[in-house]
């Protein structure tokens, strides 16, 4: 957690694939294969299964129509307004170039639920996971509750403890980790496409949200939702190839028979290539590391989004001469000078940041 935060405060869209692909992936996978099993039969991930993956993906739609949406938007109303904008996610998006937030929609949507999975699932879950008949809901749950805990967001706590759940369901019913994985993608897709589509319509600058946050839109679209789990439900019924083989392979099954190499051996090659990444994060963008580092020791408090527009104006001036700065249009001092500035008049404890109103609830994740 500490290495993945640090990169991820260097460069949040570099961070979030370093994290998936070195940290949950590469972790799980040498701890597999270091206790002599076969790391991608294990976890789940092969054979791939067609029909159980669609029927997962679908799931997961349905499933943060149904749930999700509700469960954040109740989670949105009873938090204080101070703790969602602390923990209001769609900020990792500000002031990221284009290139970025591809790379960060690409990490949402393909290298999280990919590698947190097989970590969450494939490692952790299925180790807790007694053998049958025993009933597996203790290991469903406390790896539901570790794997929501881990993003560290506590107003969206219960909403990624339902979906942890249900990944954690649908890799012990169909013996797969291809369908959680698709129904995690699908909930990461879903959430990012209304956040862009909201972004870009104009419709989370202007105020002009209340259909999407009215209790009567989110008790619709649960009912749509619901209405579509039950017929997921029924089809499952006619089409029972979507349930997969039923079960995980035993730990026969899975267990390697070649001799496990030396963990130095296991461990070089996730070391050197995590290294070779950092140093081409320096590489490709040793300014943009370099103010990142800047704004970690001299931070500001995040505005609210109602904040008074005279402050608003200020930030997008100094988020501006970042930008320069970073592309080299602009000596690094002069933004360090701006920083320090609002650092010193706006940083934590100063208490000078004023909403207007009270902020709209949001059923991001």
């Amino acid at each position: 957690m500490t290495v993945g935060a640090v990169t991820q405060l260097l460069n949040p869209a570099f961070g979030v694939w370093f994290t998936e692909v070195f940290l949950f992936l590469g972790l799980a996978w040498i701890m597999v294969r270091r206790s002599g099993y076969r790391p991608a039969a294990y976890v789940g991930l092969t054979p791939f299964l067609g029909a159980p993956t669609l029927f997962g993906f679908l799931l997961g739609v349905a499933n943060f129509v149904a749930v999700v949406v509700p469960v954040q938007f109740l989670a949105q109303k009873v938090a204080p307004e101070w703790l969602r904008e602390m923990f209001d996610a769609s900020r990792l998006f500000e002031g990221q170039s284009p290139v970025e937030l591809a790379l960060l929609l690409g990490g949402v949507s393909v290298a999280a639920p990919l590698c947190e999975e097989v970590f969450f699932r494939g490692l952790f879950q299925r180790s807790l996971t007694p053998p049958a008949p025993a009933s597996p809901w203790r290991a469903l749950i406390i790896s539901s509750v570790v794997f929501s805990a881990f993003h560290l967001d506590p107003v969206g706590f219960l909403a990624r403890a339902e979906l942890g759940l249900l990944f954690g369901w649908l890799f012990w019913r169909t013996g797969s980790l291809w369908p959680g994985i698709a129904a995690h993608a699908a909930n990461n897709i879903v959430s990012s496409a209304l956040f862009l589509i909201a972004t870009h319509s104009g419709l989370a600058k202007d105020g002009a949200t209340d259909d999407v946050t009215d209790w009567r839109a989110v008790l619709g679209l649960a009912l749509v939702g619901w209405t579509a789990l039950l017929g997921l439900r029924a089809a499952s019924r006619h089409f029972p190839a979507v349930w997969g083989r039923g079960t995980p392979p035993g730990d026969e099954e899975v267990r390697a028979t070649k001799p496990v190499p030396l963990f130095a051996l296991q461990l070089l090659p996730w070391v050197t290539a995590a290294t070779l990444s950092l140093v081409g994060l320096g590489l490709v963008d040793g300014r943009g590391v370099s103010l990142s580092v800047y704004d970690v020791q001299h931070p500001v408090d995040p505005l609210p989004k109602n904040a008074d527009p005279a402050l608003q104006a200020e930030r997008k001036a100094m988020r501006q001469l970042r930008d320069a700065v970073r592309k080299g249009e602009v000596p690094m001092e002069a933004y360090e000078e701006e920083r320090l500035r609002q650092s010193e008049a706006y940083g934590p404890g100063k208490g000078k940041l004023k909403a207007k109103s009270k902020s709209k609830p949001d059923i991001r994740l």
